[in-house]
């Protein structure tokens, strides 16, 4: 039971993650004319690593 609302928490999360990287894609392209990186892509990379590993084990 807690695998299964751990698995789901991990997909709110991931889905979120996408969101948030959607909508801050004008602040992310302002900022890189700038010169400054915003570090997106390593939260969404750590989390999709989490479901992954979480679905696997469910299997």
């Amino acid at each position: 039971m807690i695998s299964r609302v751990y698995h789901a928490t991990l997909f709110a999360l991931y889905q979120l993650c996408i969101v948030i990287g959607i909508v801050a894609m004008p602040l992310a392209l302002a900022a890189r004319q700038a010169g400054v990186s915003l570090p997106i892509h390593r939260v969404l990379e750590n989390v999709e690593e989490a479901y992954e590993a979480s679905h696997a084990r469910m299997k």
